[in-house]
């Protein structure tokens, strides 16, 4: 996979102990690379960090991208051939009652790891992960291209375009003419097993169809591009393997959106609907018309990583909820051993579908 670019390579990986960062870890053992990860202690209790076991499997660091001088030391000491910097502060919500440690993290954390780049002296690929949330929602009914203008209504949003700023900035003033090559990546909202945050609508589903109580909706109208966590991680991974390659820098070294096909931008009611197909249970609207503003209307284009990649989604709606479910009922009474085999499971049910699609990197 991914054209051997990881194997007895070395990744530096930042929150790694998040969700994606999770799934990517696990990932990257897989495809034989030594995983060197930095992030702040797992945020949740369960976590998929500790569900996987990672914390014995790969090189755990624990540290914060607020400090600059441990963000260079252990991207010095580490020496990776890749960078995925995916270390975040990452809910709309929590960044109206935490809005100087959401800019602080996620603005200049991004600008510290681009900061510690510098002083690298070897050949790097380097894929710093932003949102779709990154782009100015104008509620449109058609998706947004990379080139569209960028802002943010909330400061995680607002965040997270201003590190995009920073990203195409700092590419343009220090890694022209350097061995380090810098892209971004912007993802839809991801679901998938292993996800337990707060305020988001799959682990809430899952909290409330364990307990045998009704799943709180806030907002059943809001339409998202929903993708398994598996869609994007592949297009990370691709994106990462092919900036390697030198004769391909000139043309990557960008920003690419990663979204679903356009059957998965669904409702918040339609997805309740997919999942309870699965689970059986209930749900109540618990919206609040006092609440804080969350975006209704959001979709990607993925055109220019089809065109310049040939990446393309793989699974369609039904399947990404029907194994994020399948996940969760599989994994409630699992060991560790068996989380990780079923999660092996699914990343390679995932890559035989996108063998059978033809997909480059598979």
């Amino acid at each position: 996979m991914f054209d051997g670019a990881f194997q007895k390579k070395t990744v530096w990986l930042s929150g790694h102990t998040g969700f994606k960062g999770s799934w990517l870890a696990h990932w990257l053992l897989e495809l034989g690379a030594t995983v060197r990860g930095f992030s702040l202690p797992p945020a949740t209790k369960p976590a998929l960090f500790d569900q996987l076991e990672l914390g014995r499997r790969l090189h755990h660091e624990i540290g914060d991208l607020r400090d600059a001088g441990a963000v260079q030391k252990s991207i010095a000491a580490a020496q990776p051939d890749f960078v995925l910097h995916l270390a975040a502060q990452p809910l709309v919500r929590l960044s109206y009652t935490q809005p100087v440690e959401t800019y602080a993290t996620n603005v200049m954390g991004t600008v510290h790891v681009m900061q510690a780049l510098r002083g690298l002296k070897k050949n790097c690929a380097a894929v710093f992960i932003t949102t779709d949330k990154c782009y100015e929602n104008r509620e449109w009914v058609h998706g947004y291209r990379e080139e569209d203008r960028l802002g943010g209504h909330d400061p995680y949003s607002s965040s997270k375009a201003a590190a995009e700023i920073a990203i195409a900035s700092f590419r343009r003033s220090f890694f022209q003419n350097h061995p380090v090559k810098l892209a971004s990546a912007r993802a839809g909202n991801v679901i998938g097993g292993g996800d337990w945050a707060l305020d988001r609508i799959v682990p809430d589903c899952v909290r409330a169809l364990q307990k045998g109580v009704p799943i709180p909706v806030r907002n059943k109208t809001a339409t998202r591009p929903w993708q398994h966590v598996l869609e994007p991680l592949s297009g990370y991974l691709w994106l990462a393997a092919r900036l390697a390659q030198p004769e391909q820098t000139f043309r990557l070294d960008s920003a690419f959106n990663f979204g679903p096909g356009h059957d998965a931008n669904r409702t918040v009611k339609e997805l309740l609907d997919e999942v309870l197909r699965h689970w059986p249970g209930e749900w109540e609207d618990k919206s609040d018309p006092k609440a804080v503003h969350e975006a209704n209307l959001l979709q990607l284009t993925t055109d220019k990583a089809h065109a310049l990649l040939r990446w393309s989604p793989v699974w369609k709606f039904s399947d990404a909820v029907e194994h994020t479910i399948r996940w969760y009922r599989a994994s409630a009474k699992g060991k560790p051993a068996a989380v990780r085999q079923l999660t092996s499971a699914q990343i390679a049910a995932y890559v035989s579908a996108a063998r059978a699609l033809g997909s480059p990197w598979a």
